[in-house]
């Protein structure tokens, strides 16, 4: 027997320096991890959920590896407006409007909601969820230091000079004023891109969030949340900052330009200078039809993948067949086809559930794991993981203990809840659905016996009026599961 995992350097994507690079932390032994999280003004669709699959995905292998981490994820409750940069209505105090309810309640509400999604998805609890309202001291105490070499003072707030500090923009690239489309014209500004680190509230308003400071009541700016707390709690430079790819082009370079303010930093030839040495970002998840957006209604929000039938762990499933960097592309076909793979993957686990669990591997298993290692130390490339899980469970003629500790190790990145799964779990009722499960069971034991006497009319019949109710009755699944709905 050998111990896992195999040594293997973890190389990881920086989109600050477009490179894939080894992975040294800051603090030998330990990885702290900062990631994006949601602004709690609506539920999450799956499409912000793959952030946090990526992201936990990214602990798990660190943790796997043998590293400390540190991993927080802040929830956004105040601060962050509808178009993401320095004009229109604060998000939250937009939907306590709308709902004509306190804000404090619906970001209570929306908090719970993402974490239940959290919690279906196998996503691994952080250190610390941090919540930006905890902050605000340090919010100010942040703003006052850095603001008399690099902010100036307009009618509505307090804004950062992107002049100030060297190498603005970088992470996303942008060289020219109008690169970012999503920047506000707004009177006063110096630079286009220049955005508030603290805005006032308009005279004769009042918010349901705001607090005094040197520049007037208001609340702080989005960009400056993040800063402000993954100094605080991981301490500056930590490891690795992540978020979706959409953070990419003005949240996270208006965040790196007040680190470097903050840490009274130069350029970022250093990549350390903007507060992480690496900066991830996974791809979008694109849906042809719209419905991702939460401003189109009834958007793709991961229970109406439950009430459809599907088990969240196809989701995730979904996620691990492609590569964090790349673009997936969401169908229900494709969802289909995740949660049959995982169909397949519980089946072979469920012939182990009376195998002893430990963490030695026999070394038959030995090139999947090395071929599992690899791959999830090439930048996260579960996809090639996923077909190594794949090989060892086909592995014939083995102990089954000895293959319950290999696929027990791979389950430790992947995260799919392996040996807490049945495949009666994995088969979820419908919302719509009108037959009960023994109504179902009892229609197929009667066709099942028409087919024996060979009264293939009766067996037709009831086929076709399975299908008229929803259920597809599979003949020959090699899964075995014969219908769903």
């Amino acid at each position: 027997m050998t111990d896992t995992p195999p040594p293997a350097d973890l190389r990881l994507f920086n989109s600050l320096t477009r490179q894939v690079e080894v992975f040294s932390p800051v603090h030998p032994g330990e990885a702290r991890v900062y990631s994006c999280g949601p602004t709690v003004y609506n539920y999450p669709h799956i499409g912000n959920m793959r952030a946090y699959v990526f992201a936990d995905i990214l602990g798990r292998t660190l943790s796997w590896k043998g590293y400390d981490l540190t991993h927080i994820i802040n929830i956004t409750d105040v601060g962050h407006l509808t178009d993401d940069a320095d004009a229109g209505e604060d998000k939250m105090e937009k939907m306590a409007a709308e709902r004509s309810q306190s804000i404090w309640d619906i970001a209570k509400h929306y908090t719970e909601a993402y974490w239940a999604d959290v919690q279906a998805l196998n996503i691994r609890q952080p250190a610390k969820w941090s919540v930006a309202t905890d902050y605000i001291d340090e919010m100010v105490a942040f703003a006052k230091g850095i603001a008399d070499k690099h902010c100036y003072e307009l009618e509505s707030g307090l804004y950062f000079d992107v002049s100030s500090i060297a190498d603005y923009g970088r992470l996303a690239r942008a060289v020219t004023e109008d690169g970012e489309g999503r920047i506000d014209t707004v009177e006063g500004k110096r630079n286009q891109a220049d955005f508030a680190i603290w805005r006032k509230t308009p005279a004769g308003e009042t918010r349901q969030m705001e607090w005094d400071s040197p520049w007037g009541r208001g609340a702080p700016g989005w960009h400056l949340e993040c800063s402000v707390m993954g100094g605080k709690l991981l301490g500056f430079p930590f490891d690795i900052h992540t978020g979706g790819i959409d953070h990419r082009e003005i949240h996270h370079p208006n965040e790196i330009a007040q680190n470097q303010a903050h840490c009274c930093a130069g350029g970022l030839d250093s990549a350390e200078n903007s507060g992480a040495r690496i900066w991830m970002h996974n791809n979008f998840l694109v849906e042809r039809s719209g419905k991702m957006s939460k401003s189109s209604g009834e958007f793709l929000r991961l229970q109406l993948l439950i009430d459809k039938g599907y088990h969240p762990l196809a989701y995730r499933m979904m996620c691990l067949q492609a590569h964090y960097r790349s673009e997936l592309e969401f169908s229900w076909e494709g969802l289909q086809a995740a949660l049959t793979r995982l169909k397949r993957i519980v089946m072979a686990v469920e012939r182990l559930s009376d195998a002893a669990v430990g963490d030695a591997v026999h070394p038959k298993f030995a090139p999947m794991l090395e071929k599992f290692a690899a791959a999830v130390s090439d930048d996260l490339n579960t996809s090639v993981g996923l077909v190594a899980l794949e090989e060892a469970l086909a592995v014939k003629k083995v102990d089954a203990a000895a293959k319950r500790a290999v696929v027990h190790q791979m389950d430790k990145v992947l995260g799919l809840n392996l040996f807490g799964l049945s495949r009666e779990a994995l088969r979820i009722r419908p919302k719509a659905a009108t037959l009960t499960e023994a109504q179902i069971e009892a229609e197929l034991i009667r066709r099942k016996e028409a087919r024996a006497a060979k009264d293939f009319a009766t067996s037709d019949a009831i086929r076709e009026t399975l299908t008229a109710k929803g259920v597809e009755v599979m003949d020959g699944d090699p899964l075995g599961w014969e219908w769903r709905l």
